[in-house]
């Protein structure tokens, strides 16, 4: 009976937290997308009614009605999901770090090293390895990242042979990545190392050290105060 109790305190400590989360996320949701409430509930309203019409057509009104319930639901939880993705990669885009919020979750395919390199203006250069290789994710300017990110290859070069590396820019301009294409478009990349080899990568890259294990940084914007390294690396 104690453990029953505990499970059932358990259980409504948990439920109370979800909604908490689902309120927050709607309130957060609704500042980007005014309309996102009515459409919502638009969609379920539809597809309910779509399913109740198709019931009483064929004389079963209670079955469709009770499946199209279920089935409103699931569509609205759909539409609000993406509504709220989007608005929040709305508020994501142009904030610095915003690429490297979105490679520390995509999941445990990729291991990602935030800025890895950076110059005096913030443009950043962030490190994500997985089956695919090596993924250079870069946010700034695009004319001041190109030597960034040579710079980096070359360096990838020299202690990783056989690893394939790749760039990425983030923006909307051409040739560039929306950020919320990045995840959708890391995960694309063809599968070409083994896990023995991503670990292996791993420890050698780890061994070389980057920006974040060799100088301390607050999280957040840079202090303006803070002075650069000549050369605009802070290596």
């Amino acid at each position: 009976m104690a453990r029953k109790a505990n499970t059932n305190t358990a259980g409504a400590a948990e439920n109370p937290g979800r909604l908490k989360q689902i309120v927050l996320t709607y309130k957060m949701t609704k500042k980007a997308d005014p309309k996102v409430g009515l459409v919502v509930a638009g969609v379920g309203i539809v597809v309910l009614g779509v399913l109740l019409g198709i019931g009483f057509a064929i004389g079963h009104p209670v079955y469709l009605g009770i499946l199209g319930f279920i089935l409103a639901l699931l569509a609205m939880a759909i539409v609000f999901g993406r509504r709220a993705e989007k608005a929040a990669f709305g508020q994501m885009e142009g904030q610095p770090g915003a690429a490297a919020a979105v490679l520390q979750n995509i999941g445990r395919q990729w291991s990602t090293t935030p800025a890895v390199a950076m110059n005096r203006n913030q443009d950043v250069v962030h490190r994500a390895i997985g089956r695919a290789g090596i993924v250079l994710v870069a946010e700034g300017n695009p004319n001041r990242l190109k030597p960034l990110l040579a710079a980096e290859k070359k360096k990838m070069a020299r202690v990783l042979v056989d690893v394939p590396v790749r760039d990425i820019i983030v923006g909307n301009d051409e040739g560039q990545v929306p950020l919320s294409k990045l995840r959708t478009t890391m995960l694309k990349y063809p599968r070409v190392l083994s896990g023995p080899q991503v670990t292996a990568a791993s420890d050698r890259l780890r061994a070389m050290g980057d920006l974040m294990s060799n100088m301390p940084l607050p999280k957040g914007p840079m202090p303006k105060g803070m002075k650069m390294p000549r050369g605009g690396k802070m290596r």
